[in-house]
């Protein structure tokens, strides 16, 4: 291995000036900031039983997502994250997760997405359908709620709206059990209150399986050699492909899909209604590209500003935060020694508001990501990841962010009604307690 040098570590000063940001803010983004601005971009964290080490910046990225990969491992078989996914592809290492992602890429490429783009805008106008004149609604959950029924109706082919309700809670509740907390310093602890709900998700999920298997089985032999535009259909065509491992991707993509497309969303809502000039600006280009006409594949290309705010949002607000991974022999990454069996984390949320690569990084400004800007220098922007492990619905979430803001653009005036909104760092980084915005109808 090539000799490199001690991860840096706190002094008692910066420990005290940690503990006085988590006593003011409550929250870990803080604790890692001030980490970040006195310690530098690669620090450890010396607590009791956690002690990983955090990376900041365009060369450790590369070298995690690409170059040094090979030493590094996704599986963290402590982690409830693989315990609940079991062997879905985001948690899978090695020829395993190019075999997995290889079979469900097809149906993931935009070609194949954006046959889904009516399908989007069909169930935006169901959801905002509900939105009365006046009315204050949480768009942290209204998002959910829709990006729930894009998800099962797109990608799954399946109308979820008779079961939402019931398997609301459920999937909430994986969705929590997945969030960081005191299973990252102890963990096997006990994890009560969990098992019914993940079974009656998993109930649902095998069932809707096992009624596709039967569709495919009954469908006559032509239907087979159409291309599949749904994940499960693609899956359950596949020789030998279990109903678990099918179960597994599926699973996967629900949480890590919709969740990070719920935290996107709501996002972009937030800072829209915080930034009033961005907001007219971008209504503006919404009634000049679209007029009176729906959403199509075609002419939401031409919704460039949006396509910018939705970009900004994502560095300001990465839904996947960071990157975590586990060092399988020792190795050196951005000049510092990370030891095997060390949990590495690469921070995509602190990269994304280093002031070394970014101008003002804490300011909402959509023009940076304008066609004629100079693009960001490579891996310091990566809310999708990088390299071969990058995000494999990254694509679809981005068509689906272009869809759903173009419509609500198009329909409603949006305010904010002054509650103070945090990142919090659960499953995906999401803004906390909600983001409540008054709706009304435009031209109401």
């Amino acid at each position: 291995m090539t000799t490199g040098c001690p991860l840096p570590e706190a002094g008692p000063e910066t420990g005290l000036h940690v503990l006085r940001g988590l006593a003011r803010d409550r929250s870990l983004l803080t604790a890692l900031s001030i980490m970040r601005d006195e310690v530098g971009p690669a620090f450890r964290i010396t607590l009791p039983g956690f002690q990983p080490a955090v990376l900041v910046g365009p060369q450790s990225n590369r070298q995690i997502m690409v170059s040094q990969r090979e030493h590094l491992s996704w599986r963290s078989p402590t982690d409830p994250v693989v315990k609940l996914l079991r062997h879905g592809v985001l948690v899978e290492d090695g020829a395993s997760h190019a075999c997995l992602r290889g079979h469900m890429e097809p149906v993931l490429l935009k070609p194949q997405v954006v046959h889904h783009v009516p399908a989007m805008l069909a169930y935006t106008d169901r959801v905002t359908a509900e939105w009365a004149d006046g009315d204050v609604r949480d768009m942290l959950v209204e998002m959910r709620r829709l990006a729930l029924l894009i998800f099962m109706g797109t990608l799954v082919n399946v109308e979820f709206s008779p079961d939402l309700d019931r398997l609301w809670r459920p999937i909430l509740r994986a969705i929590k059990y997945i969030s960081p907390g005191l299973w990252i310093v102890w963990p096997n602890m006990p994890r009560p209150g969990y098992r019914t709900a993940l079974e009656q998700l998993d109930a649902y999920l095998y069932g809707v399986i096992r009624r596709r298997r039967a569709e495919l089985a009954a469908a006559p032999p032509a239907a087979a050699t159409r291309p599949a535009l749904d994940l499960l259909t693609q899956l359950a065509r596949v020789p030998d492909m279990s109903d678990d491992l099918i179960r597994d991707q599926i699973l996967t993509m629900l949480i890590a899909g919709h969740d990070t497309s719920t935290a996107l969303l709501a996002w972009a809502l937030h800072l829209l209604s915080e930034y009033p000039e961005v907001m007219a600006r971008a209504r503006a280009e919404v009634d000049a590209v679209l007029g009176g006409d729906e959403p199509t594949a075609a002419n939401v290309e031409g919704l460039e500003y949006l396509d910018a705010v939705i970009k900004e949002a994502l560095r300001l607000y990465p839904p996947i935060h960071v990157g975590n991974r586990i060092v399988l022999d020792d190795t050196v990454i951005a000049g510092y020694e990370i030891n095997a069996g060390t949990r590495l984390m690469a921070s995509i949320y602190l990269t994304h508001r280093d002031e070394r690569y970014w101008d003002a990084p804490a300011a909402f400004r959509p023009e940076r990501f304008a066609r004629d800007a100079e693009r960001p220098a490579a891996f310091t922007y990566v809310p999708f990841g990088g390299g071969p492990r990058v995000c494999i619905g990254a694509t679809f979430a981005q068509v689906e962010a272009k869809v759903v803001l173009g419509r609500i653009l198009q329909r409603f005036d949006l305010a904010g009604t002054g509650r103070r909104v945090q990142p919090y760092m659960g499953a995906t980084l999401e803004p906390h307690p909600g983001v409540f915005l008054r709706v009304q109808r435009r031209g109401a």
